[in-house]
């Protein structure tokens, strides 16, 4: 399978194919079912653009288990509210793991001057 065909879910920090994804999703419309993650049947999260933003024991868990994806997505939740040095910690503890969009996020917020001392 192509890196293109695959889809990272945030509940459980896996990789679905796309094939599975939609099939999944037939037979949740054909069933009337929630829209859950294939794999865990928990709450579905798709992307770094959800986990965030869903309130609830799913995203904690990943946070608590020291996912980065969570950790920078739950950083980008608290960015977003304006509490930046909240943002800060969850961004350092997710570039410490080796998570990349995490480092690069870091470097704005030293630029912006947000959630980070300044230099005068």
């Amino acid at each position: 399978i192509k890196e293109e065909q695959i889809t990272m879910v945030g509940c459980c920090s896996i990789n679905i194919c796309d094939g599975c994804m939609y099939a999944n999703g037939v037979r949740e419309r054909e069933k009337g079912l929630e829209h859950k993650c294939p794999f865990c049947r928990d709450l579905f999260l798709l992307s770094r653009d959800t986990i965030g933003s869903v309130p609830g024991a799913t995203s904690m868990k990943r946070v608590e288990a020291n996912d980065p994806m969570a950790l920078c997505c739950m950083a980008d939740a608290r960015y977003e509210e304006g509490n930046y040095v909240d943002a800060f910690e969850y961004l350092t503890k997710a570039a410490g793991l080796g998570d990349a969009e995490s480092h690069y996020k870091l470097s704005k917020l030293y630029l912006n001057g947000e959630g980070v001392e300044k230099d005068e």
